[in-house]
Parts: structure tokens; sequence; C-alpha cells
């Protein structure tokens, strides 16, 4: 692995706490994602069950976790199984991980090939009287095809059928909302790459570059500083691009007198960070740029000052739309004879702002968490307002990540540069 060796005691500590939830003589069962088919022998980038690698820290398939904290053997309380290397796997795919090497990483003494699994799972099976199983039940999930979280719990089902079955998603959901200093520690590093990434682009963008020679120059920079790249899909969008809220095949020419906007981040250890900037590409906002480019950053700083312990996640939305609805009135895209008249389940605002505010941070981009409790310290949240104006061309969004403090936020973002003067200054330097 590209990144440092993270201290298990993380991983110790967040079985800890999930094993706190659940019921006595219960036994909890992980399993890791699968390679992605494409065609013929080929695979996508293996990317890991972030419930597993929350519990484990292991980052490779084939893995399995039984946490059973009442077992008679207390050997048999922690087993995590992993696949079995050979001098063959080493060959074709690179080294896997040692038993040593897991029990490093995880803080599990017990570690057994993977082989094992099933007739070590019917030995605890026989002193439990429930089973924890978790699938992706986020509430944004739009996976079509049977994950192998689903189909392990249906085969459960088929060869355990007199057994309870419990539901894992909603504890971790719960316990992941909150990071502890060793999590927050690795989105800051996310964020201090992501922003050695802008700082590169902002020297190098001028008229006539296309789109994907700034992702290639974010790429370049992410990778040389031991991130495995992007934290997700980036967005690179010229001009009009910028209104399409999800594009990404970002293959167009920035052309001077258009803005960019860049929604582009960093992982680092499997940490998300999530940033948007908007920049103009010949370096120099025009007056009716730097008018919505200040609106979005007065409805941006507003919000993250009402985002506090206490609010919960929809009242928050609620208090941004009347935000944003004012700077509208503002710089004259809205009037109050528009809000008067619009309909409270569509408010006049999301015309040119569709989109929610924030979201949790983590593991994933969109992570877990619940929109119905109120904040608390510890909860990592992106703040992203936006203005879209298809009619002029013009998209401008801003995005910082903020960590919820006891009696202030913590802005993980506030060394990357969003000033308009400041991004002026550094593009043309």
């Amino acid at each position: 692995m590209r990144y440092k060796i993270i201290d298990n005691s993380l991983f110790i500590d967040n079985r800890k706490n999930f094993l706190n939830k659940v019921d006595k003589n219960s036994v909890s069962v992980f399993v890791s994602n699968d390679f992605m088919p494409t065609n013929a022998d080929e695979t996508l980038h293996f990317v890991q069950n972030t419930n597993l690698l929350y519990l484990t820290g292991i980052d490779q398939e084939d893995t399995f976790l039984i946490l059973a904290p009442n077992f008679p053997d207390k050997k048999m309380r922690e087993i995590l199984f992993i696949k079995e290397t050979s001098k063959e796997i080493a060959i074709w795919e690179g080294n896997k991980l040692t038993k040593e090497e897991a029990r490093k990483i995880s803080g599990i003494e017990t570690v057994m090939w993977n082989d094992n699994f099933k007739n070590v799972l019917d030995l605890i099976l026989a002193q439990s009287k429930s089973i924890y199983l978790e699938k992706n039940e986020h509430i944004r999930s739009n996976t079509k095809i049977e994950t192998p979280q689903e189909r392990f719990i249906n085969e459960i089902k088929r060869s355990y059928p007199t057994y309870e079955i419990q539901r894992s998603y909603p504890i971790l959901s719960e316990l992941r909302m909150i990071k502890n200093k060793t999590e927050i520690d690795l989105i800051q590093k996310a964020c201090n790459i992501t922003e050695k990434g802008f700082r590169r682009v902002l020297s190098y963008i001028e008229p006539n570059i296309w789109e994907y020679d700034i992702e290639a120059e974010f790429i370049h920079e992410f990778i040389k500083n031991r991130s495995k790249g992007f934290a997700y899909q980036p967005i690179i969008a010229s001009g009009i691009n910028a209104c399409s809220l999800h594009y990404n095949t970002n293959n167009s020419l920035c052309v001077s007198g258009d803005l960019i906007l860049m929604d582009v981040a960093a992982e680092y250890s499997n940490y998300k960070s999530d940033m948007t900037r908007t920049v103009p590409v010949n370096g120099k906002f025009t007056k009716r740029q730097l008018e919505i480019y200040n609106a979005v950053l007065n409805v941006k700083n507003k919000a993250t000052n009402i985002l506090r312990p206490s609010i919960s996640v929809n009242e928050y939305h609620k208090e941004v739309g009347k935000i944003m609805e004012s700077e509208l009135i503002r710089i004259k895209l809205i009037d109050k004879h528009d809000v008067k008249k619009q309909n409270p389940k569509n408010p006049v605002y999301k015309k040119y702002f569709m989109h929610g505010t924030s979201h949790h941070l983590g593991l994933d981009v969109h992570d877990v968490g619940n929109f119905y409790v109120n904040l608390s310290p510890g909860n990592v949240f992106t703040v992203e307002p936006g203005i879209y104006i298809r009619e002029e061309n013009l998209g401008v969004r801003l995005e910082d990540n903020i960590l919820i403090g006891e009696n202030q936020n913590h802005n993980l973002m506030e060394n990357i540069p969003i000033l308009p003067e400041e991004i002026e200054d550094i593009m043309n330097s």
C-alpha cells in the first residue's frame, strides 16, 4: 500500500464500540467486496467494503471477519480470514498479506486462511442466538447488481434458516458519523494533498487548454503524494458544462472569458476529501462572474456558521435555502414577488441552486449517516452551495470540508485558496 500504516488502535476501538451495541450471544459477520468485472478477463480497480475497512483496516479482496464477543474460547471471539498467498499468486497478482501483516494492520490476533471460514462459522453459530449481517443501506444507494454482502445474506438464509438475522448497518452508520482524532488526521491529509493539486493547477491553467489537461495535473500531484488517486470521479467543467451537476467527461476546450468549475479531490488511506473551486480560465474574473462568485461565497460562509451541534441536517438545509434565497434576491436573479408566489415544495431558489448543501464525509465521499439526528462534534460535513445560470453559460460552486466542534467548527480546507483576489494573484504570478 502507498500510505503509511495506520495505528491499529483505530480498528481495535472501532470493533469495541461496535460490539458494545450488539446483542449478547450474537455473531457478526463481514464480507469484503469483489473485483468488479468489465469485459473478457478484465476487472476494475478493487474497492474495499468500507464497513470492513472501518473494523479491520484490511484493504484486500476475499476477506472475512467474524466477531463473537461471548464465544467460550476467547481466541475465537475475533477472527480475520484472508486469502492464502503462494508463489504463483505472487507472480500473477503480486504479494498478498501474510497472517502477520494482517495481525499488525488489524490488531486481530487470530488470523486464518479463508478456506477455513465455513467450518469456523458453523462452530461459532452453534453457540450463538442471532447473526448480524450488513449490506449497503445508504439512502442514496443506486446499486443494481447483487453485492457480495447481499449474496452472503442470501446464503445465510438458505443455510441457517432458523437463526434471527440482525442489521449491522444502523449501528455502523451511527458510529461512523463521529470521527476520532486518527480519522480526522487522515481526512486532513487527504485535504492537504488536494490543496497541493489545486495550487498546481492554478499555476497551469490558461486559455485553450483542455479540461482533461487539468485532470491530468491533479492526478499527477495526488499520486506523487501517496494517494491512490481521485476520491471520486473528477468534474472539470468549463463554461456551460458547469451547469450540468455531474458532468465528468472533461473533454472540452477551456476558452478565455469562461469559468472552470472543478469538483475534484484526493483520498488518503481510503479516507476521502471533497473540494470544489471555480476559477477564471484567463486568470481574471469579470464583474458579473465576481458578483455570482461572491454570492456563493457568502452562502458558504453563512452556512458553515449554522452547521452546529443541535441542528439536524434537514433543518440546516432549510436554513441554507433561506440564505440562498436572500442572495439571489440581492443579485436580482429572483425577486420578492417570485418568493411570495412560489410553491413551498419547490422553492424558487432551486431554479439556480438545485442540489443539497452538505453531506457526511469519511471513508465514503457520501458517507454513511442519519440526516434526521442532530449534528454532533466529530461529524465531518461538506459545505457546497452553488449558483448555475444556463442562459449565461455560468456555473459557480464552492466546497470545503468542515469538522463540527464543541465550540467552533474547523475548516479542514482552510489553507486552500478560495478568495477571488487570492485565486487571481496565484494564477497571474
